[in-house]
């Protein structure tokens, strides 16, 4: 299996494909972190939605892809409910797993019957979701891979060979009773190196080890020719029933006075043992013993854990990865189905790569919706971007809708261009590679270099970054001075964007900056319009429609409504 096999359903592999990420602040100007409030209410999700759906690009392929896996999981709710119930039980799973002990912590048998059992789920979690992907009706490109790409994983990893070996495995781990085990040993006879020899279903049984020991060591005939086991189960069993140390027993037995005394025992021999301090038991005589026993287990347990998860991790590493990327799309699916049923209008989005570079019909600003819970109070409107109308200059009354139609019109990119169901009657659109956001900025930042200073140095590094193929809306940018200085520095910026020909909604109170488009436009082959929030009688409708500011008329307007005018307050 290759261990850096990778497949994704969110960031299909283009070799010419670049992304950009969104801004902290061009996040918090669209609202998307409001949004992903309203998804889930992990904090967990919550970023991992937000860093997904803000890194863009601009090839249209990556877009289709996203949108047709993401219709698949809007219209299988069976689907959408089986994965996450498996994603849950996987990720119960890692977070409770013996896998990622730490080092130095104890394995034994216990660990490692454990551990296969947590095999033994993954395994079955993966079977589930591949059953689960064969049994929907799946249409996406995206979808479909990804159910090869889950069946190659569990026949590279070996996982039906495996389950049974584990199912043998436990059924027969009952019956141990012993193993037999091999120490290599030095010129000393200190222990070097240990083996398994054989795992056995009967116990041994105990005979005179220290005896046949001293036999086997003093008569070269008796040592075992090979490292093969040949069945002798000569065995003597030290345990906390006999109240005499070891020590004691061996000088008993003469073991111990023959051993140690005679001249004609090899002095390296003598020098391995020990007088064992009488009353002690028999715990420091089976301390090293027990010290040989348990780190031996604990290499081969480790050995065995390795051998059998080696292909089984690399599986299962590959499809956790893929469970955050499932999760974006389930969640706007579930957000998408509920406000759906609520009287929200959503609707697939349609790429274009004609003149037209945005179509937008019957569109409204979701996080407004939300906020207000129902459909019945939004306006919705239209509005396209093509070489007549690059860039709008919008104009129109205090709290009249303005920054809420620019911000709407940044949510349906990232939302179309993240694969998801768009808030609107119809959406044809060429994707941005960026958007890009200068909105007001807060007391504290422009400390230092003043609201007009921070204003100017944050719009060069904007323009500098920004392209052709970018998306950049402007709130009330440069209106933090006189007008006169104001409209100076803004007219200048909409000269150079339409020179770079940057699609561009500027929300500005300047109406003398809309009134003169036609001569901005003279020196460009795109084009500005103004585009103006309708008041009908000084009553604000929320409609915009491309027509010449109303800034005069409306002020008249409001004037009359509130008896302010030079007649009516002389007359008074």
């Amino acid at each position: 299996m290759k261990e850096n096999s990778q497949f994704s359903i969110l960031f299909p592999y283009y070799e010419d494909t670049k992304y950009k990420q969104l801004s902290e602040a061009a996040c918090h100007d669209l609202g998307l972190d409001a949004l992903c409030r309203e998804l889930t209410a992990s904090t967990k999700e919550q970023n991992l939605i937000m860093s997904i759906i803000s890194n863009m690009t601009a090839d249209p392929r990556v877009a289709l892809y996203r949108q047709k896996v993401f219709a698949d999981i809007l219209a299988l709710p069976g689907l959408r409910s089986r994965m996450s119930e498996l994603f849950e039980k996987i990720e119960f799973i890692r977070n409770f797993s013996t896998m990622h002990k730490e080092s130095d912590e104890k394995l034994g048998l216990w660990h490692l019957l454990h551990r296969l059992d947590e095999l033994n789920d993954y395994i079955r979690c993966v079977e589930a979701m591949r059953e689960c992907l064969e049994a929907e009706d799946i249409r996406s490109e995206g979808l479909l891979n990804f159910r090869d790409y889950i069946g190659e994983l569990y026949d590279e990893a070996c996982f039906a060979e495996m389950k049974k070996d584990i199912a043998a495995l436990k059924e027969k781990s009952s019956d141990i009773q012993s193993v037999t085990l091999g120490i290599n040993v030095n010129e000393r006879f200190e222990a070097v190196s240990m083996g398994l020899i054989s795992v056995n279903n009967k116990p041994f049984k105990k005979s005179g080890i220290v005896s046949s020991f001293a036999d086997a060591i003093s008569s070269k005939d008796k040592i075992h020719d090979g490292t093969d086991w040949d069945g002798d189960m000569h065995y003597h069993q030290a345990d906390r029933q006999h109240t005499a140390s070891v020590g004691a027993f061996v000088e008993k037995l003469a073991g111990f006075s023959a051993v140690s005394s005679t001249p004609f025992v090899d002095g390296r021999i003598r020098s391995t043992v020990v007088r064992t301090p009488d009353g002690d038991g028999v715990s420091n005589s089976t301390f090293y013993l027990e010290n040989i026993l348990t780190k031996m287990l604990d290499s081969l347990v480790k050995k065995l854990r390795d051998t059998l998860t080696k292909y089984a991790n690399v599986a299962i590493v590959n499809i956790s990865q893929m469970i955050p990327e499932f999760m974006y799309y389930i969640r706007f699916a579930e957000f998408i189905s509920k406000h759906t049923e609520s009287g929200f209008r959503f609707c697939e989005p349609e790429l274009t790569d004609g003149s037209s570079s945005m179509d937008a019909r019957g569109f409204y600003n979701l996080k407004l919706a939300v906020n207000l819970g129902s459909m019945d109070e939004i306006v919705c409107n239209d509005l396209g971007f093509d070489a007549e109308h690059t860039i709008y200059i919008l104009t129109g009354a205090n709290r009249g809708g303005k920054t809420t139609l620019t911000q709407a019109a940044g949510l349906l990119y990232v939302l179309a261009q993240g694969g998801i169901s768009v808030p609107a009657e119809s959406f044809r659109y060429r994707p941005v590679d960026c958007i890009y956001t200068h909105f007001p900025a807060d007391e504290d930042k422009t400390m230092d270099l003043g609201r007009l200073g921070e204003e100017c140095v944050r719009f060069r590094t904007i323009y500098s970054d920004c392209t052709a193929d970018s998306l950049l809306l402007l709130n009330e940018t440069f209106s933090t001075t006189s007008f006169e200085e104001g409209f100076y520095i803004a007219r200048d910026s909409v000269r150079a964007l339409l020179k770079k020909k940057v699609r561009t909604i500027y929300n500005t109170h300047m109406h003398k900056l809309a009134e003169e488009v036609s001569e901005m436009n003279g020196e460009s082959s795109v084009k500005a319009a103004s585009l103006v929030m309708k008041s009908d009688g000084g009553k604000r409708s929320f409609r915009v429609e491309i027509a010449a500011p109303e800034g005069q008329s409306y002020a008249r307007d409001i004037a009359e409504k509130y008896g302010v005018t030079y007649d009516m307050l002389t007359n008074a």
